[in-house]
C-alpha cells in the first residue's frame, strides 16, 4: 500500500527508476520515449551530466541560505544570464520554485506597483478564455479554463476573460489572419473601457497557449496591438511563458517571435529542465524602481526562493540553451518535427489542425475535418489516447475541453531538444499507433 497522495486515486502509475536522454525507464524494465518532456519541462533530456555535476558540487558548498539573510553566487549568476538574454526593458529577476508561484508573484507585484505609484483603485486583471496560468488560487483565478476553475470559483479573485487568439476556431470565412488578430485584440480595449481604465492592473496571456489549447500561437500583429492598447491605458502586459518559454518555441523567450515587450514575464519548467524545482518572474526597471523608491519592500516571499542548488542547476541549463546552442537546436528540430507531423497526420481524417512553434507542437483531434466538429466529450478521446500512447511506450500530453473547457480534444508534444531524427520517427510511429487504437 502506498501512502503517497496521487494525482488520481484510481490510477496506479509505474515507478520511474531511470532517465536516459529522451527516455524514462520504469521498474519493470519498460522504456518510454518522453514526447512531452513531462509537461514541457525536460528540455535537455533526463541525464545531462553537466547539470548533475553542478548540483552535486553546489550541494558540497552550500545547499540553502534564506534570502531574508543572504543572496548566493548561483542566484546572482543566473539573474545576470537571464537579463543578458531577456526582452528589452526587463532587468530584475525574482526566483521562486515553480510556474504557479511565478504567476502568483507577478500578480502581487503588479498590484503593489500601482499602490506604490498612487493608483490604488487598480485591482482587476484581464486574461483570455481557455488560458491556464497555474494552480494556486490567484493564478487559477486569472486563468480561463472552465474545468479547472469551477470547483474553486467562490475562492478566486474576479477576473475578466476575453477571446483567445485561436485562428483555427475563431477566424471567420474571408477574414485574413491579421484582421482576425486585430479583432480579438480589440476585445481587450473594449473590456478595459467597460471596467474603467483606472480599475485595471494588467492583461495576462501566454504567447503560445499550452495545456488548454495545445500549442496555439498568436497570428501576426496580435501582440503588437495588445501592447499598444496596454500602453494607451497604463495597463501592465504580463506574459506567462512558464510552459512556452526557455527555448521551447525556438527562441529563449517566446515573445521574441511576436515582437512584443512585456512589463513582466514568468518562466519555469524549462528553466530548470526538471533537474531542480525553480521558476522566475522578470520585471521592468520601471516597476522595480517604483518599489525601490517607495516602500522598498516587495510584500511577498516564499521560503525556498533563490535556492542555491536550484539556481546553480538552472544557470547551467540557461547557458546550454543560449551559448550552448540548444535553443537554436529546438528551432531546427522543431521544423523537422513539424514536417514529420504533417507528413504522417496531415491528411488524417481525425486531425483537424497541426500547429505550434519549435519543439512545442499540438494536434487538434476532430470527428469531422470539414466541419471541425469535435468528438462527444463523453467519449473521453484524450484520456483514451494518453493511455494507448503510454502502453505503446510514448509519453505525450493529451487534453480535453480544447474549445470551451468541455468540448474538443488535442494532444500536446514537447519533447527534449536533444531529440534525434530517428526519435522523431519513433514518436510519430507510436502516436500513429495510439490514434489508430483509439479512433480506428
Amino acid at each position: 500500500m502506498s501512502h503517497v497522495f496521487p494525482r488520481h486515486t484510481k490510477a496506479h502509475p509505474p515507478i520511474a527508476t531511470r532517465g536516459e536522454g529522451a527516455y524514462i525507464h520504469d521498474s519493470t524494465g519498460k522504456v518510454y520515449l518522453d514526447g512531452s518532456g513531462g509537461a514541457a519541462v525536460s528540455c535537455l533530456g533526463h541525464s545531462d551530466a553537466d547539470v548533475i555535476a553542478t548540483i552535486k558540487a553546489q550541494a558540497d558548498r552550500i545547499a540553502f541560505a534564506h534570502t531574508g539573510f543572504f543572496t548566493s553566487e548561483p542566484a546572482e549568476s543566473l539573474a545576470d544570464r537571464l537579463i543578458a538574454h531577456a526582452p528589452e526593458g526587463l532587468n530584475r529577476v525574482y526566483f521562486v520554485s515553480g510556474g504557479s508561484e511565478a504567476v502568483e508573484s507577478a500578480l502581487k507585484l503588479a498590484r503593489q506597483y500601482f499602490l506604490e505609484i498612487g493608483q490604488p483603485t487598480r485591482h482587476r486583471f484581464i486574461a483570455r478564455r481557455q488560458s491556464y496560468h497555474g494552480n494556486t488560487l490567484g493564478a487559477l483565478g486569472t486563468g480561463g479554463n472552465t474545468w479547472r476553475r469551477e470547483p474553486f470559483a467562490p475562492l478566486m479573485v474576479e477576473t475578466s476573460h476575453i477571446s483567445p487568439c485561436y485562428a483555427y476556431r475563431g477566424c471567420v470565412e474571408g477574414e485574413s489572419p491579421e484582421a482576425y488578430g486585430l479583432r480579438v485584440a480589440d476585445e481587450l480595449e473594449a473590456e478595459i473601457l467597460r471596467l474603467g481604465p483606472e480599475n485595471v492592473i494588467g492583461f495576462v496571456a501566454e504567447p503560445v497557449v499550452g495545456a488548454t489549447l495545445g500549442a496555439v500561437p498568436s497570428v501576426p500583429g496580435y501582440f503588437p496591438r495588445i501592447r499598444q492598447i496596454c500602453d494607451t491605458y497604463g495597463v501592465l502586459l504580463i506574459l506567462d511563458e512558464v510552459m512556452c518559454g526557455m527555448g521551447r518555441t525556438g527562441t529563449l523567450f517566446a515573445c521574441e517571435q511576436d515582437r512584443v515587450r512585456p512589463d513582466i514575464v514568468t518562466i519555469a519548467k524549462g528553466l530548470g529542465a526538471g533537474y531542480q524545482p525553480i521558476g522566475a518572474m522578470l520585471c521592468s526597471d520601471t516597476i522595480y524602481q517604483a518599489i525601490a523608491a517607495g516602500s522598498g519592500f516587495f510584500q511577498h516571499g516564499h521560503t525556498y526562493i533563490g535556492h542555491p542548488i536550484a539556481c546553480a542547476a538552472a544557470d547551467v541549463v540557461v547557458q546550454k540553451l543560449t551559448t550552448g546552442g540548444m535553443t537554436r537546436r529546438a528551432a531546427q528540430m522543431g521544423e523537422k518535427l513539424d514536417a514529420a507531423l504533417h507528413t504522417v497526420f496531415g491528411q488524417h481524417p481525425h486531425i483537424g489542425d497541426i500547429r505550434g512553434r519549435g519543439m512545442f507542437r499540438g494536434l487538434e483531434i476532430v470527428e469531422d475535418r470539414a466541419s471541425k466538429a469535435p468528438f462527444s466529450p463523453e467519449r473521453e478521446i484524450n484520456k483514451a489516447l494518453k493511455k494507448a500512447a503510454f502502453e505503446a511506450g510514448l509519453i505525450c500530453y493529451p487534453m480535453g475541453g480544447t474549445i470551451d473547457g468541455r468540448q474538443g480534444d488535442h494532444v500536446l508534444l514537447a519533447p527534449p531538444f536533444i531529440l534525434t531524427e530517428a526519435q522523431i520517427e519513433e514518436l510519430t510511429d507510436k502516436l500513429s499507433a495510439a490514434l489508430k487504437s483509439v479512433l480506428g
